[in-house]
């Protein structure tokens, strides 16, 4: 079923009301934001177009392990100093069109928010604070004497924010809320969002990669993240 031009719903019968549903999963990178955060800190170290075309590679599901991936990724941004990273924060770094009202709606209508990021910490933590978004889950850089040493710091869940990992967290998000899978919304635009899409109620795929436009609910190939709230309704 298509509502509109660039929205395409599948498998529902809208308008559904935003305040059934009590958790929404956001990926980061070209989803809330505007870029991809490695491919931007590369080019800091000149390395844009060879990181680029991993991340790209990654994000269609044509490598397997995505891990790796973004192992070898970071390995390419050893020396890059924080002030780059901050400088890549202040400078390049946007919110998606409509995210702002989205992510403000869905907290208006009493959701739990989530933020499930193949990205990194340093980018992410301060979304979360601009958004005010409840909690986040990504990759954190490891820094030695102001620049990055082209590794990643362990965590308690694990070494990676992967798409498993985005699953896990958003279903251990579901159990300690109380609630079912099904209550939740799980927003994403690669490959790496599928298996939390998956898990969920209600998936949706934004700017996406042919490969998670298949598997979602609902497609917004056109205008912002906003757009949600002619399939959503607030109330």
């Amino acid at each position: 079923m298509t509502l509109a031009p660039g929205l395409v719903v599948r498998g529902i019968e809208p308008p559904l009301r935003l305040a059934d549903y009590k958790l929404v999963a956001f990926d980061m990178d070209s989803t809330l934001i505007s870029i991809e955060c490695v491919d931007e800190i590369a080019a800091m170290a000149g390395k844009k177009a060879e990181v680029a075309a991993i991340t790209e590679a990654a994000m269609r599901g044509e490598i397997a392990d995505y891990k790796e991936s973004l192992r070898r990724r970071v390995a390419m941004l050893a020396g890059v100093t924080v002030a780059e990273l901050q400088r890549v924060y202040d400078e390049r770094l946007r919110l998606n069109p409509g995210v702002v009202r989205f992510v403000a709606a869905c907290r208006a209508a009493g959701l739990h928010t989530l933020l499930v990021s193949g990205g990194f910490t340093f980018f992410s933590d301060r979304v979360r604070d601009k958004l005010q978004i409840d909690e986040t889950r990504s990759n954190v850089l490891e820094i030695e004497h102001g620049s990055l040493t082209g590794h990643m710091v362990d965590q308690p869940w694990g070494d990676i924010c992967d798409g498993d990992e985005k699953r896990r967290a958003v279903l251990q998000s579901c159990a300690r809320l109380g609630i079912e899978p099904a209550q939740a919304i799980a927003v994403g635009d690669g490959a790496n969002d599928l298996p939390m899409m998956r898990a969920v109620g209600l998936s949706v795929a934004y700017h996406a990669k042919p490969l998670l436009r298949e598997a979602a609910s609902i497609v917004i190939d056109d205008g912002g993240l906003d757009r949600l709230l002619e399939v959503l309704l607030p109330g």
